[in-house]
């Protein structure tokens, strides 16, 4: 399986301070915020990771996962969105890369507690998606369960209650994803939707539901961003990173503290 993670947009609701970088770089407690889905990914065993990031920001993204991982065996290749049009591009945009092999898409901005390690590292086919239940469902896709738990509907942002259970921003398809989002129609507000994708798989019996009850942060928002901050520390969310991407964080530290030091001198 590979994996990408989705780095792109305006982030607007972050102004200003997206106005001097992506979202994804922002710092989430001690460390930029796109670590965390990185970490999600390289800890299921993946080391193939394509970065989707928007064009203004992109060699901030370059500059600081580029040299990081040059030396390590997590392969991290980049692509920059010029428009965004919908989650559901980014199957499109890596086509070349997912190739013939499975794949995990995760959203830059969401942080999980649990570790999802046993559900990609068993993936075979088809979808598989991951439900939380939240106080706001009204600000996501969300999906409906039958009385067996078996998840029968995904609408995006219904505008009458359907349930409390949303689908966060991690995301298991098969390689026949990218015939699928191919054969999208883009939805009123002009984006190819990723609830579509779900319902292309649901609608044939083939899409894995999963609930989940650790936490879940999907920090768009300056109050998301802050309480991401503070749950990432009392949770210890932070201490529970691959020994491959805490190493690579620690030892581009160091070699950019050194560096000042001679500029100091």
């Amino acid at each position: 399986m590979k994996g990408i993670i989705l780095a792109g947009g305006t982030a607007a609701r972050l102004f200003p301070l997206t106005a001097t970088t992506s979202k994804q770089l922002l710092p989430v407690y001690d460390r930029q915020m796109i670590f965390y889905p990185l970490n999600t990914l390289v800890k299921a065993g993946i080391r193939e990771i394509l970065v989707i990031v928007a064009p203004d920001h992109s060699g901030h993204f370059l500059n600081l996962l580029g040299p990081m991982f040059d030396k390590s065996e997590i392969k991290i290749e980049f692509m920059v969105q010029k428009t965004p049009r919908g989650l559901a591009e980014a199957f499109i945009l890596g086509e070349g890369f997912i190739d013939n092999d499975n794949v995990a898409l995760i959203l830059g901005d969401n942080i999980f507690e649990n570790d999802f390690s046993e559900e990609i590292k068993e993936f075979k086919s088809g979808g598989h998606i991951f439900a939380k239940k939240v106080a706001d469902p009204e600000r996501f896709g969300v999906v409906k369960f039958d009385k067996d738990g078996r998840a029968i509907k995904i609408v995006e942002k219904p505008k009458e209650w359907l349930s409390d259970y949303v689908v966060t921003g991690l995301y298991l398809y098969d390689n026949r994803v990218v015939g699928a989002a191919k054969n999208l129609k883009p939805s009123e507000r002009g984006e190819i939707e990723i609830v579509d994708l779900h319902n292309f798989y649901l609608e044939q019996g083939e899409l894995k539901v999963t609930p989940f009850e650790g936490a879940y942060l999907d920090a768009g928002t300056h109050d998301s961003l802050s309480e991401a901050s503070r749950v990432v520390k009392e949770k210890g969310i932070y201490k529970k990173f691959h020994p491959l991407v805490d190493k690579a964080i620690t030892n581009f530290s160091q070699e950019l503290k050194e560096i000042s030091k001679k500029k100091l001198i």
